[in-house]
């Protein structure tokens, strides 16, 4: 679609123009309220290394008992992935759990998927979990929008790369595990880390170097994700 081909290019240009002026930096990211601990995950529906990582992560999460926060970044080489990200949300605004089960189902068939046939996945899932497929997901844009948003989060958090996860905590964040993220033991230490230096709440509060949070997720009325 034109909106994807056109964010795409206008993306890129602005992400090659940039690129060196970010470093990584998820020292604002903090857990989603309620939890002290949380993994973020900036993805990619494209991307071959999110579809190995993307049960993993849920699966550890799981184990540990911690949220986990999806945030879209579709790079602009892929050319499907931002337009599979707004089906992904169009799924979250009917429920989270089925948008995360749209997210495993495209992850499942990624090698499948093309630009051309996405429109017929998201209509088999759809089958499949007897739901409706509109004729205009996205009549207002806001989805789009939300997709976009997220891209520019990880803009200025200085993601590059997908997926990159961090495990953040009220105490701090963890150094990003970037690309090919495959060690369930290493991120379940992490997690255990920083579970282990979580501050109580009062000290959080009171802490004149505690910086405002950001978005955790952005949605259409709908609650964060969480494992």
């Amino acid at each position: 679609m034109r909106v994807s081909i056109n964010w795409a290019l206008t993306t890129l240009i602005a992400v090659s123009a940039s690129a060196s002026a970010f470093a990584a930096d998820a020292s604002a990211l903090k857990p989603p309220r309620g939890a002290k601990v949380a993994i973020v995950m900036f993805e990619d529906l494209q991307c071959p290394d999110c579809s190995r990582a993307y049960s993993m992560v849920w699966e550890v999460a799981a184990g540990h008992k911690v949220p986990v926060v999806l945030h879209d970044f579709p790079l602009p080489m892929h050319n499907w992935a931002f337009e599979a990200a707004v089906w992904a949300r169009y799924f979250d605004h009917i429920s989270v759990d089925l948008g995360n089960d749209f997210r495993k189902f495209i992850y499942a068939n990624q090698i499948q998927v093309t630009r051309d046939n996405l429109l017929q996945w998201a209509q088999k899932f759809a089958g499949e979990n007897k739901t409706a497929v509109p004729l205009d997901k996205d009549p207002d844009g806001k989805f789009a929008e939300l997709v976009k948003a997220d891209f520019a989060l990880g803009q200025r958090i200085g993601v590059e790369h997908t997926p990159t996860i961090w495990v953040v905590g009220n105490s701090g964040v963890s150094q990003p595990l970037v690309e090919e993220v495959k060690d369930r033991e290493k991120l379940g230490q992490i997690i255990e880390d920083m579970l282990s230096r979580v501050q109580p709440v009062s000290a959080v509060k009171n802490s004149s170097t505690t910086k405002a949070a950001v978005r955790k997720k952005n949605t259409v009325k709908t609650p964060k994700k969480a494992g």
